[in-house]
């Protein structure tokens, strides 16, 4: 069998190689469903098609290996076996979770809904291959091209919500307050429930650029939660209690994060599925991970191995074939995954409550033509 390809990152002596039998609970998981979700990904490695945020490009291996997949396959667990090669992370693996949104929204101003959802800029321009280096020494992943072509840094989040510094960006809905929107950007999309019954899906269009700050971990830093108690929902409840208006103590905790998320109707077939991740396939409960792009390439098989309350408060046992799909601004290192819970309500509470250690492996292409 082929040691398969190695990752594009230069820590290789990170993975540790093992068989497909030194994984516990391999065998008895759903591997017919991690295929569903594999062929969603084959879809758009085979036919090179566009992601949403671009990541490590897909080996030849890989492509190959979504092209077969596509042809049909009969018995995913074999599939598996033959074509990849699993690698357990060395790195200590920690895991989170995330979900898509669904709150109340209207398409006009009214009273209770003011805070707009913005679409994406006109002279905003991703800049993933070259980021812009700041004197700080921060880069920068998007900028604003003016109109003699120079680039320069967008915005960040407190000129855009208080000097309308995105003018190009329209409304497309308006939320309760500042505090549900910010939610809204940090899970990437949602779903907008209207007066009319009617629902609106919303898929990321693009970002400012600006490095992610997690909301969450100034508030323990500054003592305002505790860390053993934060939960998605304690966030939200804190941040209004200290004010989500404008000059409030809670908005301006909000403005540290400098990043800000714009956002697009999306009434696509896909789309209806779930909602769209980094790689522009739809993401499938349980099923999708999101990872560091700048390690992983999208469709990789990774396998998630942890005790978390994901069924309920008590914590279980999750063992699962999960797909790369996303990426996240809070999703750095090898071993550093977001595991996507669903929608609604009720994922969003079991979501909040995952921050665990994890054993990751990643299964890693052979070359079509090797295997067992």
């Amino acid at each position: 069998m082929s040691r398969g390809h190695a990752p594009q990152f230069s820590a290789s002596d990170l993975l540790q190689e093992i068989s497909f039998e030194d994984i516990d609970g391999f065998s008895a998981d759903d591997l017919a469903a991690a295929f569903a979700a594999f062929r969603r990904s084959a879809t758009i490695i085979a036919a090179d098609g566009q992601e949403q945020r671009s990541a490590v490009p897909p080996p030849p291996s890989l492509i190959a290996i979504a092209q077969r997949a596509l042809q049909g396959v009969d018995d995913p667990a074999q599939f598996f076996r033959r074509w990849f090669q699993p690698r357990r992370i060395k790195a200590k693996g920690f895991v989170t979770a995330y979900y898509e949104v669904e709150v109340e929204a209207r398409l006009s101003p009214e009273p209770g809904f003011v805070t707009p959802v913005l679409s994406r800029p006109l002279d905003l321009v991703k800049l993933n291959e070259a980021p812009l280096s700041l004197p700080s020494g921060e880069k920068l992943t998007s900028a604003r091209r003016q109109a003699d072509g120079a680039l320069v840094p967008y915005p960040d989040r407190r000129a855009i919500e208080e000097e309308g510094a995105a003018p190009s960006a329209h409304p497309l809905a308006y939320v309760r307050d500042p505090v549900e929107l910010f939610l809204i950007q940090v899970q990437g999309s949602a779903r907008l429930r209207l007066p009319d019954g009617g629902v609106m899906a919303l898929t990321y269009a693009g970002r400012n650029g600006w490095p992610y700050t997690s909301v969450g971990r100034l508030l323990i830093e500054r003592g305002l939660v505790n860390r053993a108690d934060m939960t998605l929902d304690l966030m939200k409840e804190t941040l209004r209690r200290l004010g989500a208006g404008p000059g409030e103590a809670g908005r301006r905790i909000m403005q540290e994060n400098r990043s800000y998320v714009f956002f697009e109707i999306d009434r696509s077939e896909a789309r209806a599925i779930g909602p769209i991740g980094g790689q522009g396939a739809p993401l499938t409960p349980f099923r999708s991970l999101a990872v560091d792009r700048s390690i992983w390439c999208y469709g990789l098989p990774f396998w998630v191995a942890a005790r978390i309350p994901w069924q309920s408060e008590a914590e279980i046992d999750f063992r699962r074939l999960m797909i790369a799909q996303d990426t996240g601004s809070a999703i750095i290192g090898p071993a550093r995954g977001d595991l996507f819970f669903g929608a609604g309500e009720a994922a969003g509470r079991r979501a909040g409550d995952i921050r665990h250690a994890a054993e990751m492996i990643v299964l890693l292409p052979n070359e079509v033509g090797d295997g067992p």
